[in-house]
C-alpha cells in the first residue's frame, strides 16, 4: 500500500458511497472498488460492510481511518514543508555583521523586513570581526555577512553594495585640534591614528594631506576605537553614522571638509549559494 490507497480509503469512508467517492477522486468506480479490495486482501480484513447503496466501516476500517487520517496529514504536511523550504520560506540563516551595520540602521531594516515576510526562517545574528567574516562564510560558519567596504574579498565571495557614507574625525575633547574652526587633512599629519577595522578612511585622509599616517592600535569594533580616543590615545577616522550612536565621555566628532573619501556597507555571500532561504534573503536585499 502507499499513500494513494489511504486517500482512496478515506474518500470512501467519508462519502460512505463508492460512486460519490470515485467522482470526488476523479477515477472510475470499478477502479476504486478494485483498489479497496486490494487493500483488504493485503490487510487480511474487511474495511467496509457493503449495503444496497452505501457502505459502513467495519471495526478494522474504523481503526484504519484514525491512522490513515494522521498519515495523510503528516504526508501532506511534509510535502508542504518541502515545497516551502524549496522556495526559501523555511530554513535557517547564520548572519554575521560589523557594528557600523547597526549604527546605520541597515541591519535592523533588512533583518526585520525579512523576518516579517518569512517568519519561519530562523535567523541567528552575531557580531563578528570584519577580517574573519569572508572566510567564515566560505567555510560555512556564516551564511551572510554585513561588512564595510572597500574590502578585498576572497574568490567565491560576492557582495551587494548598500548605503554609502563619508567619514568624520573622532578626537579627544582636549585636543588642540578642537581650537581650530575647521580641521583639514594637513592638520592631522602629526596625530596618532587609532584604527577601525576599515582603514580606508584613515589612508585616504593621509593621502589627501600628503603624509604617511602614524598608525596606532587597532582594537577591533568601533566602540573600542572610540574608547581609546576618549582615553587620549589618538584620533580616529570613522564612518559618519557613528555620530549620534556612539557617545562616550571626552570624545568630540568633527568634519574633515577636504576629505571626500566614502565607504559603504555591503552584504557578502557565497557566489554559488544553494540554500533557498539564503538566496531569498539575498534577493530581498537586492530588491530593497
Amino acid at each position: 500500500m502507499d499513500i494513494r490507497h489511504f486517500r482512496y480509503f478515506l474518500a470512501v469512508a467519508r462519502q460512505r458511497n463508492f460512486t460519490r467517492a470515485a467522482e470526488q477522486l476523479g477515477i472510475a468506480p470499478p477502479t476504486l472498488t478494485r483498489q479497496i479490495q486490494d487493500m483488504e486482501a493485503e490487510l487480511g480484513a474487511r474495511l467496509f460492510l457493503r449495503q444496497s447503496r452505501d457502505v459502513s466501516l467495519t471495526e478494522a476500517g474504523a481503526t484504519l481511518m484514525i491512522e490513515a487520517e494522521a498519515t495523510v496529514r503528516q504526508f501532506e504536511s511534509a510535502q508542504r514543508n518541502a515545497r516551502r523550504a524549496g522556495r526559501g520560506e523555511v530554513g535557517h540563516i547564520e548572519l554575521g555583521y560589523v557594528a557600523s551595520a547597526v549604527y546605520s540602521g541597515m541591519l535592523q531594516k533588512q533583518v526585520r523586513g525579512f523576518a516579517g515576510e518569512f517568519p519561519d526562517v530562523s535567523l541567528n545574528v552575531r557580531e563578528s570581526p570584519m577580517a574573519n567574516l569572508p572566510n567564515m562564510i566560505l567555510e560555512g560558519r556564516f551564511d551572510l555577512g554585513y561588512v564595510r567596504c572597500p574590502l578585498a574579498l576572497p574568490d567565491g565571495i560576492e557582495s551587494v553594495r548598500l548605503n554609502e557614507e563619508g567619514f568624520v574625525l573622532a578626537l579627544p575633547v582636549d585636543s588642540w585640534l578642537n581650537r581650530l574652526p575647521m580641521i583639514t587633512s594637513v592638520h592631522l599629519q602629526n596625530e596618532n591614528f587609532i584604527l577601525p577595522e576599515q582603514m580606508a578612511g584613515t589612508l585616504q585622509v593621509a593621502a589627501q594631506g600628503g603624509f604617511v599616517p602614524k598608525l596606532g592600535a587597532q582594537p577591533g569594533g568601533l566602540v573600542a576605537v572610540i574608547a581609546l580616543v576618549s582615553l587620549g590615545q589618538g584620533v580616529a577616522v570613522v564612518p559618519a553614522s557613528v555620530v549620534g550612536h556612539v557617545s562616550l565621555p571626552d570624545v568630540v566628532y568633527r568634519q574633515i571638509p577636504d576629505c571626500q573619501a566614502v565607504s559603504w556597507l555591503a552584504l557578502i555571500h557565497r557566489r554559488f549559494e544553494k540554500s533557498p532561504a539564503v538566496v531569498r534573503y539575498i534577493e530581498q536585499v537586492k530588491n530593497s
